[in-house]
């Protein structure tokens, strides 16, 4: 048998973004702690499969500071890039064979959190 292809065997990593509205009032304790469960479940089951790669919750837009080059110099400003009714509360990157697979996972994660998610793939670097 010869070498596989550079094809075979390549995983993709995909970041699963959770969206959540500006403004967004926390969920009463209860329903809270629910989600969190819930949303520990999907990681976990990330992990043993084998496709977790990294997962965190940002604090709000409010604590974002935005570096924008301006000629040899960066300015450096407070706030979120733009102002926005959503903005990402959490991530997930994950190492899938392809966007079915990272889909499934999204889907898992949104009805976890309660919220919706965007999917994407990140570019394939040579090498």
């Amino acid at each position: 048998m010869g070498d596989p292809s550079p094809q075979e065997d390549v995983m993709a990593h995909y970041l699963i973004s959770v969206i959540e509205p500006t403004g967004y009032d926390i969920p009463e304790p209860e329903v809270l702690e629910k989600i969190m469960r819930d949303v520990e479940a999907v990681d976990r089951a990330m992990r043993e499969q084998g496709v977790w790669v990294f997962a965190g919750g940002l604090h709000g837009p409010e604590t974002a500071t935005t570096l924008r080059p301006d000629g040899g110099e960066v300015l450096v400003g407070d706030g979120p890039f733009t102002e926005a009714e959503e903005h990402i509360g959490g991530l997930s990157v994950i190492d899938v064979p392809d966007l079915d697979a990272a889909l499934e996972w999204g889907r898992r994660m949104s009805a976890a959190c309660t919220l919706p998610v965007e999917v994407r793939p990140f570019h394939t670097l040579p090498g």
